[in-house]
C-alpha cells in the first residue's frame, strides 16, 4: 500500500497511538505514514477517522490494484480527477490533467456563481472530487461515495442554552480549531485583513503559539478599501511579527498572474487581494490561516440582513426604487448607495 498526501493530518497522533495498539508498527513520525495503517485497518471508511485538511490518494497493490482518492469535509485541499477510457489521473491542479473541450454547464455555473462549482471544471472531461468525498478506481471502473456532509443542524434540534454558555463552548471550539492548525512541519502565519474573522483568529493564534506569530496584511492607497488601521491594532494587542504592503495595484497587469494561479475562470474581486498577501506571505511561510468562511458562518454579509429586512419591506422597496435609483453612485466599498439599489433591485423576488 502506497500513499501521496497534499495537506495535514491534525489528529494523527491520537491515530497512530490506536494502530500502535491494534499492532501496526511505524517507521517514520510523519502523519502521512498514518494514512497507510488506518487503510490497512479501515479500508475505504479511513477518510472518516480523519482531522485536518487533505488530498489523498492511495495505490492498493494487493490482488488486481485499486486507487483510492479522499477529499477532506470542506473542501480545503483541490483534487481533480480525470476518467477517461478506464483510465484515471488525478492531480492538485487542473493544468496538469489533459484539457479537452471546455464544459458549457460549467461555463454556465460560472456566469451564474462568478465560480466553477464541484464536481464540475472549465473542462468536460475532468472533475473536482467534491468535499468530503471518496473516489475508488478498479477494473477501469469509478465509485463515489461520500464520507462527511457538514450542514446546520435541522430548525427542531437548534439548541437551546443560554447564550453566554453558548459563547464560551463556542470560543473554546474556535481555540481548539486554531490550535490543531498551528501543528505543522514547517512555519505557519496568518492572513490578517483587519476584519472581525481573521482578527479573531490572529489573536486566539497567538494566545497558542509558544513564539510570535507572524502576521501579513495588504493595505490599498483607496481608503474606502483599506483595513490596515485595524489590522495594526490587532498587531500591537498581540505583539506578532508583521509585514505589510500598502499598493495601487493594477488589476490589468495582474489579471494573467490570477488567471495562471487559479487555472479556470473565478470572478470573486476577493482574489485580488489575496493573491497579494498570499504572495507576501509566501516569501516567509508555508502554510498561512486566513478567516475566510467566517461571514457565511456567522452571517457577516450584507446580504444576510437584505434577506430578512425583504421579508418585511419588500412591497416598500419596490416603491421607492425610484427615488433611490437617483442616489449618486460612489465608488467606495460597499457605499450605501450601492447597497440600497441592489436592495430595492431585488426585495420583492
Amino acid at each position: 500500500v502506497h500513499v501521496v498526501q497534499n495537506g495535514e493530518i491534525y489528529n494523527h497522533g491520537e491515530l497512530r497511538r490506536e494502530l500502535e495498539a491494534a499492532g501496526h508498527r511505524f517507521r517514520t513520525r510523519c502523519d502521512t505514514e498514518v494514512l497507510v495503517h488506518l487503510y490497512e485497518e479501515h479500508g475505504d471508511d479511513f477518510a472518516r477517522r480523519l482531522r485536518g485538511m487533505f488530498a489523498v490518494a492511495i495505490w492498493d497493490g494487493r490482488g488486481a490494484g485499486r486507487l483510492v482518492l479522499a477529499r477532506d469535509r470542506f473542501g480545503i485541499k483541490p483534487l481533480l480527477y480525470r476518467h477517461v477510457d478506464g483510465e484515471l489521473a488525478f492531480a492538485s491542479e487542473l493544468r496538469a490533467l489533459p484539457r479537452g473541450e471546455v464544459d458549457l454547464d460549467a461555463l454556465e455555473a460560472f456566469l451564474a456563481f462568478n465560480s466553477i462549482p464541484a464536481p464540475l471544471t472549465i473542462f468536460r472531461e475532468c472533475r473536482k472530487l467534491p468535499p468530503g468525498h471518496v473516489l475508488a478506481w478498479e477494473a477501469g471502473e469509478v465509485a463515489l461515495r461520500r464520507f462527511a456532509r457538514p450542514a446546520p443542524v435541522p430548525a427542531d434540534e437548534v439548541r437551546g442554552e443560554e447564550d453566554a454558555e453558548l459563547a464560551e463552548e463556542l470560543r473554546a471550539r474556535l481555540r481548539d480549531s486554531v490550535r490543531a492548525h498551528l501543528v505543522s512541519d514547517v512555519p505557519v502565519g496568518v492572513l490578517l485583513s483587519g476584519g472581525i474573522d481573521s482578527s479573531a483568529l490572529a489573536a486566539l493564534a497567538a494566545e497558542e503559539s509558544s513564539e510570535p506569530l507572524r502576521t501579513f496584511s495588504i493595505g490599498f492607497e483607496e481608503r474606502s478599501f483599506d483595513e490596515l488601521a485595524n489590522a495594526r491594532l490587532v498587531v500591537e494587542r498581540y505583539g506578532t511579527r508583521h509585514r505589510e504592503l500598502v499598493l495601487r495595484p493594477d488589476a490589468a497587469l495582474l489579471l494573467p498572474a490570477l488567471a495562471d494561479a487559479f487555472d479556470e475562470p473565478f470572478a470573486d474581486s476577493s482574489a485580488l487581494p489575496t493573491y497579494l498577501v498570499s504572495r507576501l506571505a509566501a516569501e516567509d511561510v508555508k502554510v498561512a490561516l486566513s478567516g475566510e468562511g467566517g461571514d457565511e458562518l456567522f452571517g457577516g454579509y450584507y446580504t444576510y440582513a437584505a434577506d430578512l429586512l425583504a421579508a418585511r419591506a419588500g412591497g416598500l422597496a419596490r416603491l421607492a426604487r425610484p427615488l433611490v435609483e437617483l442616489l449618486p453612485s460612489s465608488t467606495a466599498k460597499a457605499s450605501f448607495d450601492y447597497r440600497a439599489k441592489r436592495f430595492v433591485r431585488a426585495a420583492h423576488l
